[in-house]
Parts: structure tokens; sequence; C-alpha cells
């Protein structure tokens, strides 16, 4: 470590002729202020000195100030501002770096500066959820939103999520790190299963810890059957009518992956897609798939218009997933063979046998 500035240190450093000198001046004391070792008066003489040198016609000297003081969270914020706001070679260390930088700093420049500026932001260890929303609002580039979508140290709301999609759904560049992100919400999931790049689904697999057979599905596009473990496996608080609002609206809330939710045990998704294809109140449809007697379930799933051959299959499925319902977080790979078991038991000399088949091996899958 160079020593400590002195007064003749100050006049010779204010006074070196070239920008060569003034760069390694602008070093030496960058470093010795970060250090922590300068007495408070020296401190207040090497801010003076910072405030010269972010004049400095030299884009080198100003680049070597910046470089030295990006990790330093004791220079002025009007220091830091400065540097930050220069040309690219001297403002990329402080976007990326500085702790002095506020999410309002940073706000002002991705709307103001182009794209190296905003892809260095979106780098930095901590993004702010409503900083990365400005990033994603504002960038053009998807080099810089790929960059934010690979940062685990930028914090992504749902709706962050979903915008870029929205932008940038089909490029691998960006959603397969977004499939990658250590956490991903149901919708967010969901939509990602529907681009089928195999990269993504490769990942999605992995993240949620799906079994061999909903593998296989994955790799010969049975994208339903994927879905159902997603909303399976989902654990957030998210209740299921955003998510059924969404995939209806994708037509993707089909018969058979409603039953395949159904025999994992996920009797509120099945109520909700119901009740949005009868297009009546969950309430109501909650009523009538409980109904004791033969007639509520009867009439909302016609009015659904399902198979009518698999409704004393669904009905006796409905009555397991009400029997398993303390079951229902266990290994979703027991849990369906136990569902399989009860439904053999209980339909297979009752039910059509080309019906209870298809049921069978379309929507449940093999044991």
């Amino acid at each position: 470590m160079a020593e400590n500035l002195n007064s003749s240190d100050v006049a010779r450093l204010l006074s070196e002729p070239t920008a060569e000198n003034r760069a390694v001046a602008a070093a030496k004391v960058s470093e010795q202020f970060a250090s922590g070792k300068l007495s408070d008066e020296e401190r207040k003489i090497a801010e003076e000195i910072f405030k010269i040198m972010v004049k400095d016609a030299e884009v080198r000297v100003r680049e070597a100030l910046s470089e030295s003081l990006k990790h330093s969270n004791n220079i002025s914020h009007e220091v830091a501002v400065a540097l930050a706001n220069d040309v690219n070679e001297v403002s990329m260390p402080m976007l990326e770096f500085s702790e002095v930088l506020n999410d309002e700093d940073l706000v002002e420049i991705i709307k103001s500066q182009g794209s190296e500026a905003q892809q260095a932001v979106a780098s930095r260890a901590s993004v702010s959820a409503g900083l990365a929303e400005t990033i994603v609002e504002n960038s053009a580039d998807a080099k810089v939103v790929a960059t934010l979508m690979k940062n685990e140290g930028a914090e992504l709301e749902e709706g962050t999520m979903e915008k870029v999609l929205d932008k940038y759904g089909d490029d691998e560049a960006v959603n397969v790190p977004l499939a990658q992100r250590a956490k991903l919400p149901i919708k967010v999931a969901e939509r990602l299963v529907n681009l089928v790049s195999e990269q993504v689904r490769e990942h999605l697999v992995t993240h949620h810890e799906m079994s061999d057979n909903t593998v296989m599905d994955l790799f010969f596009n049975a994208r339903e059957r994927a879905t159902a473990n997603l909303i399976h496996d989902d654990d957030s608080d998210l209740g299921f009518g955003d998510l059924v609002d969404q995939m209806h609206e994708n037509g993707r809330l089909t018969e058979t992956l409603i039953f395949r939710a159904l025999c994992l045990g996920d009797v509120i998704f099945f109520q909700s897609a119901l009740a949005k294809l009868a297009d009546i109140p969950i309430g109501n449809a909650y009523q009538l798939i409980h109904d004791r007697g033969d007639l509520g379930l009867k009439a909302i799933y016609e009015k659904c218009a399902f198979s009518p051959d698999l409704l004393p299959v669904i009905s006796v499925a409905l009555d397991v997933a009400k029997e398993m319902a303390s079951s229902a977080s266990e290994d979703p790979a027991r849990y369906k063979s136990r569902m399989i078991e009860r439904i053999l038991t209980r339909c297979e000399n009752t039910v059509d046998g080309d019906s209870f088949e298809y049921f069978i091996t379309q929507i449940v899958g093999s044991k």
C-alpha cells in the first residue's frame, strides 16, 4: 500500500502535467482512500481531489478513478453519481459495483443511457424488484434482459417475469436462464413448459424433481402431464384462479389435464377448472361437485361437455382423492400409484372396458 498523502504529495499530484501521471495519481489517491487508513483531514483532501478529477478532460484519468473507487462505500454520493453518468469506460465499474448509488440513481441511468449501462446494472450483485422491473420495461436489448435473468441476485416478481415472456418468450437466450432460476411461480413455469425448448424442459424437469414417467412425457411433447405435475408441485400461496384463467385463454384447460390433476389429488384445481368451463361461480361448482347425490357432479360434468363414458371413473377418482387428502403432499409417484390401485379395485368390473383403459393410459399414465 502506498504511503499516506501529505501536503507535498497533494501539491505534486495536482500539478502533474501529463494524463498518464494524473491517472496514476487518481489510482493512488483512490486506493489510499479505500484503505480506510487516512485521517479525517486526509479524507477531506482526498474528496476534494476526487471532485477535481471527475472533471478531468482525459478519460483515462476518470477511468482510473472509477476503477479504484468502485468498491468503496465511503465516497460521496456526488462523486459516485458523476462517475456513473460518465462515458462507458468510466461508468461501467461504478454501475456494476458501487453501493453508494441508490435505486433512484440507477433508474434514471437505465432510462437515459444505452444497453451497456443497462447491462452493467443488470449484473449488480443485488437488483431490487423495482429496478428489475425498470430494466425489463426500458431495455430493448435481449442481452440485457438475459443478463438479468441469469442474475440470481436480482429479485424478480411474477409480473416482471410475465413481461419478460411477453417480450422475449421465444428467445432461448432469455427463456433458458429464466427457466433455470432457483424459484419460479407456477404460472411462469406453465408458460415455459409451453415453449417446448429442449433446454427449458430439461431444467424444468430437474427443478421440479419430476418422475421418470414425466421426463419421458416432456420429451415426447406430452405437455399436459408435465403441467399437471407443475400444478401439484407448486408450494406457493397463489390461488388457482389466475392459473386456470391463463390456461383457459391459451386453450390448454383440457379434459385430460383436469383429470390428471385430480388424480394427483388436486381437487381445488379440479373445482376451479370445472367452474371456469361451466362458466359458474366457484361456490356453485363446489356444491355441485360435492353433492352427495348423483345429480350435481353429472350436471356440471355435462355442462363442461366432457366425455360421458368417463363420468363413473371421474366420480370414483374424486371420492378417492377426498379419502386420500391427508396424503396428497407425499411423493407424487407413490400417491398416483395408490390412486390407480384404488380406481382399479372400484371400477374394473363396473365401468366400460374401453373407457377405463383410456382413462388409465391417457389420463393417469402407467404406474
